[in-house]
């Protein structure tokens, strides 16, 4: 299996520090408001690579963490506090935020079929292992007080851009966005590794350290959550692509620093889902969630479907075009899975499925190409097999892939089974439909008793609307 490696620049084979173990960490959301989709294309990216780990047979141990402190709206050093600004604007504690916001994000991950890490970790658990860390690297100089914080130094490194090379004037104050000046650094690339002086007077979170009272910085949490769970050598660390610098550079110099050794062998960077007027972003344009989707009449498998049918390191154009483009070949791909099921009689063929089965995995070895897979999937219809060796093979690529597919078919027969519903109903069917896309919840809970009355039961699925006679 080759994956393609950000530190190297090059597709590597993949090797893990320990024969058949996998190490791996994701970056986590910071849990200040509902999750993009643009973020959640990471995730289901991310999820595929561990769900086609564990297919062939490695044992991964995934963390992921949970920002609820610290995390400023620029990725450096300046900027709101994204959970205070949550807080305010909610009129809620930041903890009220960060539950909610945390219930929301694994609510959605739950709806696009993303499998929750073995340990998921929050920030805030984690006080006393950053204040370890930290003292630590001021002990080995590689760290030093300022104005009240703690900052990194960055000049202590043979070479810290590891991703690759910036020059001065991209770190120039005003040329990067939301980049300020901070008087304290002793070079324009450190960053705080512990705040006690900030300009959040109502930072509402703080602890007691060595250095004051005060809170952690973003990059720190990352370093201490993964080395707690995964000690000290890493095999995998994913995330999105505009985490690379400085989140991630940031992340190796201290983890590095500290421990004395290289920490992480392979990065994994999903590239950016963008719309038609560029990157997508929370604080502009419509808001896209998967709870919008839903309201415009898009499964969030389609979602899932759509980010499949592109490669991870290329980005992505959201359109609401695309999106139902997505969702017909979804459709037709479902049906004709549904045309399949009733042909399926007896064992799958075994050697006609492992010589089928090479397509998809030649596709996932090459740098995780689901879009090849994606191919690979159609390309069962037409295999020389029987119904039966080809359902299998599709449920055995949905193991990874986590479509649905035969859920969704299965359920498609059950509904071409029930054709026979009255005009009334299905003219109620509709209305309700109308009403749930205008949040009219109450409206759509009357058609829905309506409906009941007269001998038909509704439920809403991940694909859509099934109606069943009672």
């Amino acid at each position: 299996m080759k994956l393609y490696n950000s530190l190297s620049h090059k597709e590597e084979e993949f090797v893990p520090n320990e024969p058949g173990k996998v190490s791996m960490y994701t970056c986590g959301p910071t849990v200040y408001h509902f999750a993009h989709i643009g973020n959640l294309r990471s995730y289901i990216m991310e999820d595929v690579l561990e769900k086609y780990l564990r297919y062939v047979g490695y044992d991964v141990k995934r963390v992921m963490n949970i920002t609820d402190v610290g995390h400023l709206t620029s990725d450096g050093d300046t900027g709101d506090d994204k959970m205070l600004k949550g807080a305010k604007r909610e009129h809620k504690t930041v903890m009220e935020i960060a539950e909610f916001y945390t219930n929301a994000f694994f609510e959605d991950c739950r709806k696009l079929n993303i499998k929750t890490p073995d340990v998921v970790e929050p920030a805030t658990h984690c006080i006393d292992e950053f204040i370890r860390v930290i003292s630590s690297l001021i002990g080995k100089g590689y760290a030093y007080e300022a104005g009240g914080n703690i900052y990194f130094d960055t000049s202590k490194l043979s070479k810290y851009y590891v991703f690759g090379e910036l020059s001065e004037e991209d770190l120039e104050v005003g040329v990067r966005e939301g980049v300020e000046a901070d008087g304290n650094k002793k070079n324009k690339a450190d960053f705080v590794l512990w705040f006690t002086k900030s300009k959040f007077d109502d930072q509402e979170l703080k602890w007691e350290s060595p250095w004051g009272l005060g809170y952690p910085g973003w990059h720190i949490e990352c370093s201490c959550i993964s080395m707690k769970h995964l000690g000290e050598k890493l095999d995998l660390h994913c995330g999105g692509i505009d985490n690379q610098f400085p989140h991630h550079t940031n992340e190796i110099a201290q983890s590095e620093a500290f421990l004395g050794h290289k920490w992480c062998n392979y990065w994994f960077h999903v590239h950016h889902l963008n719309t038609l007027s560029g990157k997508m972003s929370k604080s502009k344009g419509e808001f896209l969630t998967v709870s919008l989707l839903e309201e415009k009449g898009f499964a969030p498998v389609v979602y899932r479907f759509f980010c499949l049918q592109s490669h991870y390191r290329k980005s992505l154009v959201f359109s609401w075009e695309n999106l139902e483009n997505a969702k017909q070949a979804y459709d037709k791909l479902v049906a004709r899975i549904a045309a399949l099921i009733p042909e399926a009689k007896g064992e799958a063929d075994k050697e006609a499925f492992e010589r089928i089965r090479a397509d998809f995995t030649a596709a996932m070895d090459d740098d995780i190409n689901t879009s090849n897979a994606v191919t690979a999937v159609y390309n069962v219809f037409k295999a020389d097999t029987d119904a039966a060796t080809k359902l299998a093979l599709l449920d055995d690529y949905d193991r990874v892939l986590s479509l649905d597919l035969t859920e969704s078919a299965k359920k498609l027969i059950a509904q071409q089974q029930n054709t026979d519903i009255p005009a009334e109903v299905a003219e109620l069917v509709a209305q309700r439909k109308e009403a749930r896309a205008a949040k009219d919840f109450a409206l759509a809970d009357e058609l829905r008793d309506r409906i009941a009355e007269l001998g038909y039961v509704i439920r809403e699925t991940r694909q859509g609307t099934e109606i069943t006679k009672k």
